[in-house]
């Protein structure tokens, strides 16, 4: 197998995701268009040599439809030859268009492609594009569906997690996010977005909150009791009968913030690097994905990284940092249990509670946020991972060079 390696890594600053957002007046595809080309611009490639373009778009409908990355090709001036889709498979999407790159560099079918993703939450809500697992009884009576922040309660059931635990963690999170930010540590990366006119609507992430103090999160209230009491507690407890009930600890505070964000990673052969002159900052080590259990929804982080490490040889003392995406308080904080992950290995620039969750997009956002992160730390290896709907997870193991 050849060697796939990461050339470079570029976002979107993360705006808030509703119409008072700065974001708001950005469409998606000129969210994507701006980050291709930023891309194409800070490492000036002549965009023929890209033969391929995956964006992750979670709801992939209206302004996010109709193969929105073929659109943001021809919008960003990437000419008439390199081809796009889009993907969905919930939160993995942009994490998973960079692992489908790096395979068919891997198998030597192309030289570079580029995987990302784009979401804009202000103007293509979550949960627009229904399915079937949400509205069709037919389909959820046979097979138990828990919607994603239920999960996330139980999951803290089953830890042991309490209100103060989770909120705990979210604190943290704003607070490296917040002490990041100030520091530049996300500059490396970012892309500032501009409206029709050329003017700067957003250049740094904009839905942190540095003030975030325990006292604040203690008066949120849970954010999934009542889907609770439509039932999916009963189902719960009739798959895990150990429990007396399902504490609602998971509020807006300690779950992911809503943005609206893009990214795009350039992944290439050690070929395309000689012949494009560009040095490629890390190899992409290996990837993998996993479904779980539907009713535990958010529990593939650690079965996904063990999975990887397997097909590596390696095992968690071999790897300098994580980003486990931060859909809700619980995940990272189930796997830093599982794996007995010093903290100050996990997130540590804080995660999508303080930045946000772009869901199309945070997957590649993470890896950039990994990649500048080893950079800057001197450090040698990290994952990726996150966990999706309906119980499945993807992690990537990259090395730098």
């Amino acid at each position: 197998m050849n060697d796939a390696f990461l050339y470079d890594a570029v976002r979107t600053p993360r705006g808030k995701g509703r119409n008072t957002g700065a974001l708001h007046e950005i469409t998606p595809v000129s969210l994507a268009a701006q980050t291709l080309q930023g891309l194409r611009d800070r490492n000036g490639f002549d965009p023929r040599v890209i033969e391929d373009l995956g964006l992750g778009v979670v709801m992939p409908l209206g302004e996010q439809g109709a193969d929105l990355a073929r659109t943001a090709l021809l919008a960003a001036g990437y000419g008439n030859t390199v081809p796009g889709y889009q993907l969905n498979r919930f939160c993995v999407s942009g994490l998973d268009t960079v692992n489908q790159a790096a395979a068919a560099i891997m198998a030597g079918r192309i030289e570079a492609a580029i995987g990302g993703g784009v979401e804009s939450m202000s103007r293509v809500p979550i949960g627009s594009d229904g399915g079937a697992i949400y509205t069709d009884p037919a389909v959820t009576r046979r097979y138990p569906y828990m919607p994603n922040g239920v999960a996330a309660d139980l999951i803290a059931a089953l830890e042991g997690l309490t209100r103060e635990d989770v909120d705990a963690y979210a604190m943290e999170s704003q607070l490296r996010a917040a002490h990041a930010r100030a520091k530049g540590y996300f500059s490396k990366s970012l892309i500032p977005v501009r409206n029709t006119l050329g003017e700067v609507v957003l250049a740094e992430d904009e839905a942190i909150r540095p003030g975030t103090a325990m006292d604040d999160l203690a008066k949120l209230a849970p954010a999934f009791a009542a889907a609770g009491k439509q039932g999916f507690n009963t189902i719960a407890l009739r798959h895990y009968p150990h429990l007396e009930d399902i504490p609602h600890v998971h509020t807006s505070g300690n779950s992911s913030a809503i943005v609206d964000g893009a990214a795009a990673v350039l992944v290439g052969s050690r070929g395309f690097g000689e012949r494009t002159g560009l040095r490629p900052r890390a190899r992409i080590r290996h990837f993998a994905s996993v479904a779980s259990d539907p009713i535990m929804n958010l529990g593939g982080p650690v079965p996904v990284t063990r999975k990887l490490l397997a097909h590596c040889g390696l095992d968690i003392g071999n790897i300098d940092l994580f980003e486990v995406n931060e859909a809700f308080s619980v995940v990272p904080l189930a796997y830093q249990r599982a794996f007995d992950i010093d903290p100050d290995r996990l997130n540590v620039n804080g995660g999508a509670i303080a930045l946000g969750h772009p869901l199309g997009a945070t997957g590649a956002i993470l890896l950039g946020t990994l990649l500048d992160e080893l950079e800057r730390r001197g450090l040698q290896r990290g994952i990726v991972t996150l966990c999706a709907a309906a119980g499945q997870a993807t992690a990537t193991l990259i090395e730098r060079i």
